[in-house]
This record gives structure tokens, sequence and C-alpha cells, in this order.
């Protein structure tokens, strides 16, 4: 049996980033993959760009890695700081970020994606429609040809879950650095044999992790993070900050980029 960690939605704060990590050497797991959006949100993207690269065996691309990376896209003033502190050769590393990756585990093909089949944008939350969820295994001109996965991993909407049905499994990793289920960390260990047979165990477990979010926060203000009241309510209590500005619990900020949760 071989133990692969998934890990995603670092969004910059390092300080989740490095406690996940470090509980995931703990459990002795070597093999870490990334689903995406590493950078925006928290202040420090390039030092997570840095330990991504150090520590993750494949990453694939998010929405917020693709419209910060790609540096012909205009973006407001905090997209700009959040693009800024990445320097030249990190932008153009996550503009070259596969779209999605697949693996063989015990008999079962999965693939890792950011947010769909169909691109890093569509979003499919936990209460998808039987469409979505069936076309979350589809061939599409973003996966590329290929046997049709039965197992499919994602990030996206910072949120973990599990779906089951007609022998397809569907599961979303959570975030590392913003979860909007509850405050702390999020990833996935996926237990089985890779390249091994459909008679060998196959397993998932969602990890939860405590982190400093109080420590990350003083980092951020002292670093002079944008949308700072915005950062603190989805750290502090897992609230977006699209709801949070709607309901009147932080100032909503002048238009910004909404292309990630």
């Amino acid at each position: 049996m071989e133990r692969t960690a998934l890990v995603s939605d670092v969004h910059g704060n390092l300080t989740a980033y490095r406690a996940v990590l470090d509980d995931i050497e703990r459990r002795r797991i070597t093999r870490v993959l990334n689903l995406g959006d590493l950078v925006g949100k928290g202040p420090r993207g390039a030092e997570c760009v840095e330990l991504t690269q150090e520590r993750c065996e494949v990453t694939v691309l998010g929405n917020w890695d693709d419209f910060v990376g790609r540096e012909e896209i205009e973006l407001n003033a905090a997209g700009q700081w959040w693009r800024g502190q990445l320097g030249q050769d990190q932008r153009a590393w996550l503009t070259r970020l596969p779209f999605c990756h697949d693996m063989v585990v015990s008999g079962r093909r999965l693939r890792l994606f950011h947010a769909s089949a169909g691109d890093v944008n569509t979003r499919v939350f936990e209460d998808h429609s039987e469409e979505e969820f069936r076309g979350m295994f589809e061939t599409t001109a973003a996966t590329g040809s290929g046997p049709v996965p039965t197992v499919v991993a994602y990030g996206d909407i910072h949120a973990a879950y599990l779906k089951v049905h007609r022998g397809l499994t569907l599961f979303n990793a959570g975030s590392v650095g913003n979860a909007l289920d509850e405050p702390s960390a999020s990833y996935v260990v996926v237990e089985g044999v890779v390249d091994g047979g459909p008679d060998a165990p196959f397993g998932l477990q969602f990890v939860r992790v405590a982190y400093d979010i109080e420590g990350e926060l003083a980092a951020a203000a002292e670093l002079g993070n944008p949308e700072q009241d915005a950062y603190a309510i989805e750290l502090r209590q897992a609230i977006y900050r699209g709801r949070a500005e709607r309901e009147g619990l932080i100032a909503a900020p002048d238009l910004h980029h909404r292309a990630g949760a």
C-alpha cells in the first residue's frame, strides 16, 4: 500500500501550507500532488510557489494561477499586488502548469484537476446536479483523449466532500490556505497500490490540520496584503468574502476579479 497526499488552494497562506506539509511529513508520506491555486488572497504567493516546486511531484493549473500568472490579463490593484509578489520566472512557471494529471491506484483511474473537466473557471459545488456530476468524468478538449476516469479529485470550492454514485467517485480535497467549510487546513490522503490492479485495497482519508491563523493574519497585515478584512473573515470564520459583503460583515471593495473562490 502506498500513500499520496493531495493538497489544494494554498492561496499564498504560507503558515497553513507549512503546517500541512509538516503533518504529511510526520505521516511519512513522500508523494505530494497539488490541485492548484497557489497564489492570491494571501500575501506569500512567491514562497508558496517555491515550496510547491520543492515538495510537490505534480501541480495542476488553478484559476488564480492562470490569471495572476498571465501578464496579458488586466487585474485590479489587489490582483496586481499579488502578481507583483511573484518573480517573472514564477509567473511563467504557473502558466506552464498542466491542466490535469491521471494515475492508476488499485485499478481505479484517478484524474486530478482544479475545478472541472471543461476549464479552470467552471465551478462545481457539493450540491451539484447529476449532469454536473457526470460532466466531471467526461473527456474534454482540456483533459485530452484517454481512458475515462472512475475517480476524480478536485479543489476550487474550498470545501471538502465525497460523493460515490454508480461506480464513480468524486471528491474535493478542500483548501489548505483558505478553507470555507471550517477554519482549518484541509487535505486528502489517497491510499492504494499505484499502477496496481483492482484487487488491491483503495482508501481516501480527509485530514484537517490546525494552524496559527492569527500569526498568518499578522504576517499579511505587516506585508500590506490587500483586502485584509476579507482575508481575515475567511480564515477566522470560513465565511466567503462575497457572502460577508452581502451580509454587511465587511465593506465591499472596489470592483475586483471574481474568478476564484
